[in-house]
């Protein structure tokens, strides 16, 4: 490209004081009417511009093309209908449409589909991404930026904040007008409630079509059978539910779907609650004082969620003695209430070396046998009186008791070891100083044990000749343990280095009242970082593979590896929120991922009114694919940019200079021979 320059010889004021002088004169010549006043003003003139030296610069430039930014939106709402096929059209006619417009290139960005790599996201988020594609781009040379997405955009900054978006942005909208839907809003839900209690949550049922009346909804709580009942339209809508364990609760509600509607994808909605148990309640009662009566009590009065009723007999009926009738208690075992009004009231019963003195009637002993059946919980700690006449075995407990004596006490130091049972039970599996693949655990000795046999149940720790010490079982709804020694306070004493004392007990006393972790026979799917973690504990080794569904609805099948503990772990990325099933033969998990209601499904109408401030501040359009495909054009940045049918981007010329070479236009021969022949011919014009 060739352009006129100028490199004065002198300073361009000097010229122009030149310039003046030389005008004065010629003007003086023509007031004069001098001859030969032409001439002089072609020589003085010339000699000036000869002076201003003008100069033809070449410059050999490096044209930059222009940059069109294409972002396509393959979120989860794009997948509706054909959007997704109206989107590859779109961008396809924006592919064929490139070559015929000049210096410009196409720079397509793909977002807002999950990514696994970083976990699910809320929401479709496009700028973010545009944002990082375009980060090497000079806005010199941004030609604008093109959306082809359905309109439902989380992350649209607002105008005043579009310094990384290259105006003018245009949206092509994919999905269709007119588009209708109905879907169910959890306005309002508890993040804590208490077990067995009932929490209120509140729903609203939106439907772009009708305004009143009742539609059917469904619920499905942990997973278990629906249960259903009707909401209004377009009204708050209040739901009683009772929560049935401690831990999460979640409930899936789902609203029926009408025939046309865009998606029933969101007529369904999750919620988690978080079970909190009010109080455990626990019976603990002595037969005598002993020195591990002690052990019990402080293990679950340390327990803030423990609530603790204590009896010890220190007097049996039958004892006859001059002991002054102020010395005795004066509160007596109150029986009736304990083991009649108010059994079912406790979580647990604990009898600690208990033995039949006439002190508890077979009634109520029957009673507590029915307890258990009907779901409650018993740990018999027991000492040499299980072996005697007077043991709890030959009364109606003995039905629901796993162990049976023999009427043996085995004495002698001996080291309490786990069973294999044991070793993948929750109650005892990864105890410390377990010594798993040793002779024997590092634990300290015990000096008795209650020889019994097995009737049922599971053997969780042996001790002498491999005999049954630790026995857990359940009896119909209920459960049962049996500690078959009542020297376990010896650990706490720190005898021969002691053992898990407290750990074991509390494990045990959490199982017998039905703590969800700690279900020796069970499914579980949490979130680990970024990715799902399904772990399967059992008793018995368990090789199939489970099932897991996304929240889409997508299957896959995934194999467990084994680990210790009698669990078997696998981790598998996620790339959706919501709730994701796994399922084995006999087992249900379910894990919440991300927000449960994600924005992606609060509203998945096509619309352009989110983007409509943003592309009139950067002139750009919106324009329907239903309407047709879009004309582009290449438009000057102060022309207008868009149109009812077309979309413009900006033609920003921009360069860079390769190489620059000046040539004089007037060299210093060329003038001179010019001055001095003008002045020959004004002379001349004179001699006349």
């Amino acid at each position: 490209m060739i352009t006129l320059d100028f490199s004065p010889l002198f300073p361009w004021t000097l010229l122009a004081v030149l310039t003046f002088l030389t005008a004065l004169l010629l003007c003086y010549g023509v007031l004069k009417h001098a001859r030969g006043i032409a001439w002089r003003s072609v020589a003085l003139f010339g000699i000036l511009l000869a002076l201003a030296n003008p100069i033809a610069i070449e410059r050999d430039r490096d044209v930059k093309p222009d940059i069109l930014t294409v972002v396509v939106d393959n979120s989860t709402s794009q997948q509706i209908g054909d959007r997704s096929a109206v989107a590859e059209e779109a961008l396809a006619h924006i592919e064929k449409s490139i070559p015929n417009l000049r210096n410009i290139e196409l720079r397509t960005v793909r977002a807002g589909a999950a990514n696994s790599t970083h976990g699910p996201v809320d929401g479709t988020r496009l700028f973010k991404a545009l944002e990082k594609a375009t980060a090497d781009i000079p806005q010199s040379r941004m030609a604008g930026t093109i959306f082809i997405t359905d309109g439902q955009v989380h992350d649209i900054p607002e105008p005043s904040g579009k310094k990384d978006v290259a105006p003018p942005v245009h949206v092509l909208l994919t999905g269709k007008r007119k588009e209708f839907d109905r879907r169910i809003v959890v306005r309002q839900v508890p993040k804590y409630g208490i077990v067995d209690k009932e929490v209120e949550l509140t729903i609203r049922i939106e439907d772009t079509q009708a305004s009143q009346g009742n539609v059917p909804v469904s619920l499905v709580q942990d997973g278990g059978p629906p249960k259903h009942f009707s909401a209004p339209i377009g009204r708050d809508h209040t739901v009683k539910v009772r929560l049935g364990h401690a831990g999460a609760n979640i409930l899936q509600m789902e609203v029926t779907g009408i025939p046309g509607e865009l998606t029933p994808i969101n007529n369904r909605a999750v919620v988690s609650i978080n079970g909190v148990r009010e109080r455990l309640r626990v019976l603990l009662v002595s037969g005598e004082p002993h020195p591990g009566e002690r052990i019990w009590r402080n293990l679950l009065k340390a327990d803030p969620s423990v609530d603790l009723v204590h009896f010890t007999i220190l007097r049996p009926p039958e004892k006859q003695d001059m002991t002054p009738v102020r010395e005795l208690s004066l509160i007596a075992f109150p029986i009736r209430e304990l083991f009649e009004v108010k059994l079912n009231d406790f979580d647990l019963i604990i009898f600690d070396r208990y033995r039949r003195r006439g002190v508890l009637p077979s009634i109520y002993i029957d009673n507590i046998a029915r307890y258990v059946e009907n779901g409650g919980a018993i740990l018999e700690a027991a000492g040499p009186e299980f072996a005697g006449n007077e043991t709890l075995y030959q009364s109606p407990l003995g039905r629901v008791l796993p162990g049976e004596p023999t009427g043996v006490v085995m004495t002698g130091g001996l080291r309490a070891k786990l069973t294999e049972t044991g070793q993948r039970h929750s109650v005892t599996a990864d105890l410390p100083g377990a010594g798993i693949g040793e002779e024997l655990p590092r634990w300290g000795r015990w000096f008795r044990q209650v020889e019994v046999i097995k009737r049922a149940g599971r053997i969780l720790m042996s001790g002498t000749a491999g005999k049954p010490i630790l026995i857990v079982n359940r009896v119909q709804k209920g459960r049962v343990a049996q500690l078959m020694s009542d020297h376990i306070w010896l650990w706490a004493r720190g005898l021969g280095g002691g053992g898990p004392h407290a750990e074991l007990l509390r494990r045990l006393a959490h199982w017998l009242m039905k703590e969800p972790e700690l279900e020796e026979n069970a499914l579980r799917a949490q979130l680990e970082g970024n990715k799902l973690a399904i772990t399967r504990r059992s008793v018995d080794p368990d090789k199939s593979p489970v099932e897991v569904t996304t929240p889409s609805g997508e299957k896959k099948t995934v194999t467990l590896m084994p680990g210790i503990g009698g669990r078997a772990k696998a981790l598998i990325s996620v790339s959706e929120t919501g709730i994701y099933k796994v399922t084995d033969r006999n087992r249900t998990a379910l894990a919440a991922v991300g927000n449960l209601n994600p924005l992606e499904f609060s509203d998945m109408r096509t619309t352009g009114e989110k983007f409509r401030a943003l592309s009139e501040a950067t002139g750009g359009g919106i324009i329907w694919m239903a309407d047709g495909a879009p004309d582009l054009r290449r438009v000057k940045r102060e022309r207008a940019s868009a149109g009812r049918d077309w979309f413009g981007l900006v033609d920003n010329q921009n360069f860079t200079v390769k190489s620059v070479r000046e040539v004089p236009l007037l060299p210093g021969l060329v003038i001179l021979l010019l001055a001095l022949g003008t002045l020959l011919m004004a002379w001349r014009a004179e001699g006349r």
